[in-house]
């Protein structure tokens, strides 16, 4: 088996002043676990090169001789993106088990120990990409940071694994996120058209609703070749598009929007980045996010 680092809270330490910053070397001594520190970063500095990276070191741990599984040390703030990319590309039935930590290394009493040894015993008999984290054992598939600072930080829905992808880099497949509000305009779309992004997801209200200055700007998106999607800023619950007339999911659906049906915004935006990088078809975007 073997244990890869990247940073985040569980590889920190607090300085004099209390700020929490990540460290080299993080440490980790398990009987029979190879380790290799990848990257240093918060998770929250993390680049999609990054997370290329981290799933080029997952299958480089894999190729290894008597390797069972896979443990990645990474940072909650952007753990269910990075756990997703492995997820959209993972072909192989050994088990990819991503944990971290609330509370940092030098905490006086640390959440990261107990998390690594649930990761490691996971890595040892399941399968799939998985997220261990406060005592539960999660599909990376629709896992979302539930809470800021609680232990048990994670959540996941129980959601159809597609047909893994073909690898292929997204470090250079822009896709941005947008929040909707009420009295929103198109100029957040517009700016990120003109940015040269490839996709847009939005991170709509309700079930899936905006207004009607946003799907004149989704259809002049989706005019140009961009591919929207649209989630929702509501933490539980399946997207539909029943509401039209005023700028309703119907009518973002009818301007050429794609519905994420359980994907919230952060790995809704990682699958849209990898499949339009793997050269997705409409229908297989469809397909994908339903």
């Amino acid at each position: 088996m073997t244990l890869l680092t990247t940073g985040g809270t569980i590889a920190s330490s607090r300085d004099e002043r209390g700020v929490s910053r990540p460290m080299a070397g993080v440490g980790v001594d398990v009987d029979g676990v190879r380790v290799r520190e990848v990257m240093t970063k918060d998770s929250s500095a993390l680049e999609l090169e990054d997370l290329d990276a981290i799933r080029v070191a997952v299958v480089d741990a894999l190729a290894q001789d008597g390797c069972v599984g896979v443990v990645v040390l990474h940072g909650t703030d952007t753990m269910e993106e990075s756990a997703l990319l492995v997820d959209l590309f993972h072909d192989d039935d050994r088990p990819v088990v991503f944990t971290g930590a609330q509370r940092t290394a030098d905490h006086p009493d640390p959440d990261g120990s107990r998390n690594i040894a649930d990761a490691v015993a996971a890595a040892r008999s399941e399968r799939g990409v998985l997220v261990a984290f406060g005592g539960r054992l999660l599909p990376a598939r629709g896992a979302i940071k539930k809470h800021t600072s609680d232990l048990d930080a994670f959540f996941s829905a129980a959601l159809p694994r597609p047909k893994p992808l073909s690898w292929c880099s997204i470090a250079e497949t822009r896709v941005d996120v947008i929040a909707l509000y009420p009295g929103v305009d198109g100029a957040a779309i517009e700016a990120c058209r003109e940015r040269g992004a490839s996709g847009i997801v939005l991170e709509a209200m309700g079930s899936g609703n905006a207004n009607t200055h946003v799907v004149r700007a989704v259809k002049d998106c989706v005019a140009v070749g961009l591919r929207v999607v649209v989630t929702t800023r509501v933490p539980f619950g399946e997207t539909s598009s029943t509401y039209g007339g005023g700028g309703g999911g119907h009518d973002l659906l009818q301007a050429g929007a794609v519905f994420s049906r359980e994907l919230r915004a952060g790995q809704a935006r990682i699958q849209l980045a990898a499949l339009i990088a793997s050269g997705a078809s409409d229908r297989d975007v469809v397909d994908a996010f339903a």
